[in-house]
C-alpha cells in the first residue's frame, strides 16, 4: 500500500495524530530501497523513516513514536531489549549482509590494500553506525586500523557514505553488498571475506501492537524475496 517517508531529522518532532491509521516504521538506511518496496507491497499503509541504527535506538528510548524497528546491529536491538522498548517474542533477524569496498563506477576490482590506498576513505561513524563498526573490525583484523584511521570520512549513516564516493567526494568507500548494488555510480573494488568480520544481521521487532504483523511480515517469503533482490543474503549467510 501507499508509503510516505519522513525526513530522518523530524523523526522526533513528527507524531502520528491521533487515530492515524497505519503504521510507523523506524529502519536502519541501509534497507531504504527494500523496505520501499516491502511497504509498498503491505497490506496497510506504511510510514518509513530511515537513519543510523544508534540515533535511531536512542530515539526510541527517548520516545519517538514507531511501531515497528529494523536495525543493523544485534548490539543496538540488545540495548532496546534490555531496556523493556521490544515487545516480547517479535524480535527476529530477517536478513543479512556483507561489506565490500567501492569506488567510482568502473574501477577495477583489486586486493584489500590497493582498493584501499586512496584516500579519504567513507564509511559509517565506527561508533554509532554498525556499517562503521564492521569496517573498524576488519580493518583491525588485517592490521590496516591504525594507517587508515587518520584518513577517514565518517558519516551519521552508511547510505550518507555511499553517497560520498557517487557524487565523487571521497574515491573509496566501505559500505554494505546491498548500498553498492542500490547505486549505479560505484563499483565494488573488493568483498570482505565473512570471516573477518561479526556477522551483519538486521534484528527486526515490534514496538507495539499496531507493529506485531508488519515485523512478522518481514520475515516472510515475500519479504525475503524483496530483501535478495536487493542485495541482501540470508539472515544466516
Amino acid at each position: 500500500m501507499k508509503r510516505l517517508l519522513i525526513p530522518q531529522a523530524l523523526m522526533l518532532l513528527t507524531a502520528l495524530p491521533a487515530g492515524a491509521q497505519g503504521i510507523t516504521v523506524f529502519a536502519a538506511a541501509s534497507l531504504r530501497g527494500a523496505l520501499e518496496e516491502i511497504a509498498t507491497n503491505y497490506a496497510s499503509d506504511v510510514t518509513l523513516s530511515f537513519g543510523g541504527s544508534g540515533t535511531i535506538a536512542r530515539q526510541i528510548a527517548a520516545g519517538a513514536p514507531a511501531d515497528a524497528v529494523i536495525l543493523a546491529s544485534a548490539e543496538w536491538a540488545d540495548w532496546l531489549e534490555a531496556n523493556a522498548l521490544l515487545r516480547a517474542d517479535t524480535r527476529r533477524d530477517v536478513a543479512g549482509n556483507t561489506l565490500v569496498v567501492i569506488g567510482p563506477a568502473g574501477t577495477a576490482s583489486a586486493t584489500a590494500q590497493s582498493a584501499l590506498a586512496q584516500r579519504p576513505i567513507a564509511m559509517g561513524q565506527r561508533d554509532a553506525v554498525p556499517a562503521g563498526s564492521y569496517a573498524r573490525e576488519w580493518l583491525q583484523t588485517i592490521d590496516l586500523w591504525t594507517t587508515i584511521e587518520p584518513h577517514l570520512a565518517e558519516t551519521d549513516n552508511v547510505r550518507a557514505a555511499l553517497a560520498l564516493v557517487a557524487q565523487g567526494a571521497a574515491p573509496v568507500g566501505i559500505v554494505y553488498a546491498s548500498d553498492a548494488v542500490a547505486e549505479p555510480r560505484v563499483a565494488v573494488t573488493y568483498s570482505v571475506p565473512l570471516d573477518q568480520h561479526a556477522p551483519i544481521r538486521y534484528p527486526a521487532a515490534s514496538l507495539t501492537p499496531v507493529g506485531d504483523a508488519f515485523a512478522a511480515y518481514l520475515a516472510g517469503p515475500e519479504a525475503t524475496a524483496v530483501f535478495t533482490a536487493h542485495g541482501f543474503v540470508g539472515a544466516a549467510p
